[in-house]
């Protein structure tokens, strides 16, 4: 079959200039084709320098030069997202030469929040461009199953769309057609930044590209007004990005170009009332009319609108065509409450409790578990932390630090400190047989406290110890609304705190379960063997392993433990404030992960000295001995986490 020529691209005032029926602004050419091309692409390709073959799949997407199609590697069975251009579409030297130049580009690449380029090749008809495949297709195919975003899917995906620009712009490189349909989400969910067709380099203020080019409703005052492309036409695309998540249609759109044109250059557009306050105030910074007006991305990430709301750390696949629902909890002392009451309360109806457990013998009922534990958002956090270089406890909730009778300013007085609480059995696996959970979660304040107190004010950097061997927790599932706060250990351990109090363990080699019915009263039996009584809830504890091992990732770089005489640890209290998790366990381990930006801070006891490691935004984790802390200071930012993971502590044993 014949294909007829492309006639020109007419740009009409009639339709609406939604992003699906826009257009590159490039200077519009008719398209020579190659009538002597086949009809149909072959299904089998070959690189001929590589020996490799694949198979062609379905189309993905069309751009104005290219097709886009699955494309398997029959060797390995990888599938690719294969961009495949028809020379016949490059035949004059500028069209190639753009071709070129955005292989250049894309190749150099290296990112988690960009679209990966593994490869590429021709053959007499066609190039073919190898990219990393996004099963969920991009934002833009997202705001069309769904209309409009909420606050917190909007800062999710923000969140890594400002990485992988901010990692552009670091090269020197203009996106320069930042939309919807440019963002693809893996199956993971997470977010990649693709489409380099109109990326350049950047060039100095005096010498800055001129063309306009991008789509219509996403072009900048200054990129409309032939004043050159800077860092800032991509934050100005930014904020019509997360306009339109938020609202399902761009900023500027009207049924007129000029009109379009006119609201761009005057950066005159509507905010409704249904935005939050932080909302509106950081749209309106980043369509700021002036360039130089408008925050950088590091600016981006420290706005309100981020600091102040929830932002999953995950969001669930269904998100791609329903709304999620995220179970905003309360603020800090409705959360200590709660989790008080479902951690040591044990006077809740406890026959209901126990029925709705043993339910789950049957099939029906553990189907019914499965499916709801697929559906829970795993990041039920109400809000975020604060960024580097603001307090982050809240107003009104100072830290009450103690004085002490004496001043920890030494190794020595730190031991001190700790052994008059613990004893000298820190090497014992049930050392706190004799503790409670209070005396634990005492021990552990006094130690922090102590430090904090008497450590300078310097804004140094310790030298971090090599070799550290600690456990921590590396996933987390909050289902406390029916069966309890489970999590998975770094030497793969999986435990559950139920809502009655008790606790469960699955241990690595998933045959051996640790029941604790109060602390340091260990019962063992192996999962081939259960307990009529206990068969309930070694159902939930497995499904909460599943589930964690299949869905979520390890939250920093410390690795896998595998010393099998580190103690074992079970958790005896976690507490949910509007900025961290914090999570205390049996030997005195006491974890906080902050929402906001990712970090965590694990303070454990080795070798009769306390450590404290820090994962940083980029799960770069850094251990350090408190003593070292306590005689060279911290960074401002550590210091100040390690503030409100007290403050936490302290509501528990007030």
């Amino acid at each position: 079959m014949e294909i007829s020529k492309n006639s020109v691209l007419q740009q009409t005032n009639s339709s609406s200039m939604s992003e699906a029926t826009q257009r590159s602004c490039e200077p519009r050419r008719k398209k020579a084709e190659d009538r002597s091309a086949p009809s149909e692409m072959a299904r089998i390709i070959t690189d001929a320098a590589t020996g490799k073959c694949y198979c062609r799949g379905k189309v993905l997407g069309k751009g104005g030069f290219a097709k886009c199609y699955e494309m398997t590697d029959l060797s390995t069975g990888k599938v690719y997202a294969a961009k495949i251009i028809p020379h016949a579409r490059v035949s004059k030297p500028h069209q190639r030469e753009k071709i070129d130049r955005e292989i250049e580009l894309h190749r150099a690449l290296h990112h988690k929040h960009i679209v990966h380029f593994y490869h590429y090749f021709e053959d007499k008809e066609n190039i073919y461009i190898l990219l990393e495949h996004c099963s969920r297709k991009s934002l833009a195919h997202i705001l069309k199953a769904r209309k409009v975003l909420t606050e917190p899917e909007v800062r999710y995906y923000l969140r890594q769309i400002v990485s992988g620009l901010k990692y552009l712009h670091e090269q020197e490189i203009l996106h320069r057609d930042l939309k919807l349909g440019n963002f693809f989400v893996s199956e993971s969910m997470e977010l990649k930044v693709g489409d380099f067709g109109l990326a350049a380099k950047l060039e100095p203020a005096g010498n800055r590209r001129k063309t306009i080019c991008g789509t219509p409703n996403y072009l900048s005052p200054e990129v409309l007004n032939k004043q050159g492309h800077g860092c800032e036409s991509d934050v100005w695309a930014l904020g019509c990005v997360m306009y339109t998540m938020l609202l399902g249609r761009p900023p500027f759109e009207t049924t007129n170009l000029k009109e379009t044109y006119r609201c761009i250059r005057e950066a005159r557009y509507s905010l409704p009332s249904s935005l939050s306050l932080q909302a509106k105030q950081l749209i309106a910074s980043l369509l700021a009319k002036i360039p130089e007006d408008r925050p950088n991305l590091d600016h981006i990430l420290r706005h309100d609108f981020f600091t102040q709301g929830f932002s999953p750390e995950r969001l669930p696949p269904s998100c791609c065509h329903s709304a999620p629902d995220f179970h905003v909890s309360s603020p800090a002392k409705s959360f200590f409450k709660k989790a008080a009451a479902a951690l040591f309360g044990g006077r809740r109806d406890k026959v209901k409790y126990y029925e709705t457990l043993n339910k789950l013998t049957k099939e029906e009922e553990i189907y019914k578990l499965q499916h709801d534990l697929e559906k829970t958002v795993i990041s039920q956090q109400s809000k975020k932390t604060s960024e580097n270089g603001s307090p982050l406890p809240p107003s009104g909730c100072p830290v009450a630090l103690a004085t002490e009778s004496q001043s920890a300013t030494t190794q020595d007085t730190i031991r001190l400190i700790v052994r008059g609480s613990l004893g000298s059995c820190s090497s014992s696996s049930e050392c706190l047989e004799d503790s409670t959970t209070g005396s634990v979660a005492e021990t552990v304040a006094s130690m922090l406290r102590g430090c904090l107190e008497n450590m300078p004010k310097a804004n140094d950097t310790p030298q971090a110890l090599n070799g550290c061997n600690l456990q921590w927790v590396t996933k987390w599932v909050d289902y406390s609304n029916k069966y309890g706060f489970g999590y998975q250990l770094s030497d793969h351990t999986v435990g559950v705190l139920f809502n009655n109090g008790t606790h469960m363990s699955l241990l690595p080699d998933r045959k051996t379960i640790h029941y604790y019915a109060e602390l340091g009263q260990r019962s063992v039996f192996p999962t081939c063997e259960v307990p009529e009584h206990f068969v309930g809830q070694v159902t939930v504890l497995k499904y909460f392993s599943h589930y964690m091992e299949e869905n979520l990732m390890d939250g920093g770089d410390l690795g896998t433990v595998t010393d099998a005489h580190l103690p074992r640890l079970y958790l005896l209290q976690w507490l949910k404030s509007d900025r961290a998790l914090m999570m205390l366990f049996n030997d005195g381990t006491f974890q906080v992960n902050f929402y906001h930006d990712h970090t965590k801070i694990i303070l454990c006891c080795q070798r009769d000295e306390y450590v404290l490691t820090y994962i940083n935004e980029e799960r770069v984790s850094k251990t350090f001995q408190l003593s070292s802390l306590l005689t060279s200071g911290c960074p401002t930012d550590l210091r100040q986490r390690m503030v409100y993971s007290l403050n936490m502590l302290l509501q528990r044993c007030s």
